[in-house]
């Protein structure tokens, strides 16, 4: 299959090309600095998402794509942003007539008070459903992996405070998950047709509140901690603190900790039907994390997770 993949610089798509290519699949990227791309893509194009005539060329003779891209951290105009490239991209995948369309979006329950960034999300979900191609969407929370910006975060949180004052809504949940199994994720459903069309949630094995997570995270790197919520503590007041401590820019920072007032957790378990892999544990996986994604490659780890189910259906 050949396969497009958007946002191939990222700290997904990085982890994905790799993987698609140990699957025999042709991956081409669209990247804004094809001079700059170091990437395993088999044919790299330049260009802009927020230009129209970006995607023509890179759609040419696919099958199917991947849309990985967020504006987080592009200012106050971000939406905008997102729907600009959503509408770009869909109207020349139509004009390419590809199959299939995968989108990385994020886990929250469409009637709660999402976040800017979370209903930013549902929107560019909706745009890509507009298209002539089948969408899979998937959704997931936080993804545990070294280099994401929610993850450093959290470790830089859990490392460099003995002591934290937070939020009374650090007690929600979330259902964080190892970039490892995304990845899996991603690829299982762009090779298994029954997942077109369908949206699905994707999460770790367990769900627990934000405050347990920085615990746990605080536990695995040798970091006990104590938090201590509060009511009064407003998600502004604490973007300013979590800048004072992590050197995370900004105007990423603000998105993020705002969204810690929705509940994320994955209560569609649909996704077990069509890729029953094995979940990685959210302590093996923190400690891969801070260990630089661990010693054993993790192209190994995500390609046994999927030729697993591959012997166990036949």
């Amino acid at each position: 299959m050949r396969i497009l993949v958007t946002g191939a610089t990222g700290f997904i798509g990085t982890r994905l090309i790799p993987i698609l290519k140990a699957r025999n699949h042709d991956v081409a990227v669209l990247t804004r600095d094809a001079d700059g791309y170091d990437g395993a893509a088999d044919i790299v194009y330049e260009g802009d998402v927020l230009d129209a005539g970006s995607f023509e060329q890179a759609l040419t003779d696919v099958d199917a794509a991947y849309y990985l891209i967020h504006s987080m951290g592009s200012g106050d105009d971000f939406a905008e942003k997102d729907r600009r490239a959503a509408r770009n991209f869909r109207e020349a995948a139509d004009e390419a007539d590809i199959e299939r369309a995968v989108y990385l979006s994020g886990l929250g329950e469409d009637d709660d008070d999402l976040s800017k960034h979370l209903q930013s999300r549902r929107e560019v979900e909706r745009i890509l459903a507009d298209g002539e191609f089948a969408l899979t969407v998937l959704r997931a929370a936080i993804i545990i992996g070294d280099g994401n910006d929610s993850f450093q975060i959290v470790t830089q949180l859990a490392k460099r405070l003995p002591m934290m004052i937070t939020p009374r809504w650090i007690r929600n949940d979330c259902q964080p998950v190892a970039v490892d199994d995304v990845i899996a994720y991603l690829v299982g459903v762009i090779e298994i047709p029954k997942t077109a069309g369908s949206t699905y949630d994707i999460g770790g094995p367990e769900a627990f509140s934000y405050e347990e997570f920085l615990h746990r995270t605080a536990d695995v790197a040798g970091r006990p901690s104590a938090i201590i919520p509060v009511p009064v503590l407003t998600s502004r007041l604490s973007t300013y603190w979590v800048k004072l401590v992590t050197d995370v820019p900004n105007d990423i920072i603000q998105p993020l900790v705002h969204g810690l007032k929705n509940e994320v957790t994955a209560d569609d378990d649909s996704i077990r039907k069509h890729l029953p892999i094995t979940l990685s544990s959210h302590d093996s996986a923190i400690q891969r994390a801070l260990d630089g994604d661990g010693s054993e490659p993790a192209e190994k780890r995500v390609l046994s997770k999927l030729d697993a189910i591959t012997t166990s259906t036949h």
